[in-house]
């Protein structure tokens, strides 16, 4: 693999993730399931994904600082990141396709009861008469699967990735020393002339 498909891959694998972080915390905001109860009102509760599935802003905001450490860690810890990665999305997928799917009650039931009164999944699950899906958690499933993407292909490949950069490294090279040398040991507080 050349250094340039090196890069390629590297950036596609950490984009895909950042993307599938951000969907996700996006996602968690916007409406995933309405619930119809029966109270005589027409109006149906409106149930936000953070309500709906409590894990999607944390998972989702792993998965975002996951793929900005992947860009400077090390070949170990880019494995681990990577197994972590995949195990993020395949959690956040499995939790928003359960919803996207099913639209269970126990999903409705935080809003549902602060619009009633009402708690309790029996009590609840009586007086709601439909839930219906928006786009949203399929929106999030395919955020997961951005998520788990990055995390297979930083996983199969993370071992021909080139190191960080320079700015990172805490060893001295030996060697010729350019003019960037010079300024990261002024940066330290040394004397580059000596």
């Amino acid at each position: 693999m050349t250094e340039a498909t090196s890069r390629r891959t590297r950036l596609s694998a950490v984009l895909a993730i950042l993307a599938g972080g951000a969907l996700g915390i996006i996602g968690s905001t916007q409406t995933w399931l309405e619930a119809t109860v029966d109270d005589g009102s027409p109006v149906p509760i409106a149930v936000a994904g953070a309500d709906a599935l409590a894990v999607v802003a944390p998972l989702s905001l792993a998965a975002l600082a996951l793929g900005l450490a992947l860009t400077i860690v090390g070949r170990v810890l880019r494995h681990v990141f990577a197994v972590i990665a995949v195990a993020l999305g395949a959690g956040l997928g499995w939790g928003a396709f359960r919803i996207a799917s099913q639209r269970p009650v126990d999903a409705v039931a935080g809003p549902v009861t602060d619009a009633t009164g009402l708690s309790g999944e029996k009590s609840i699950a009586a007086i709601v008469t439909e839930v219906t899906a928006t786009p949203w958690p399929a929106v999030t499933v395919a955020a997961s699967a951005l998520i788990l993407l990055g995390g297979v292909l930083a996983l199969a490949t993370a071992h021909r990735w080139s190191s960080a950069g320079r700015k990172y490294r805490t060893d001295r090279a030996a060697g010729p020393r350019d003019s960037i040398d010079s300024w990261d040991d002024l940066s330290r507080g040394e004397d580059p002339t000596t």
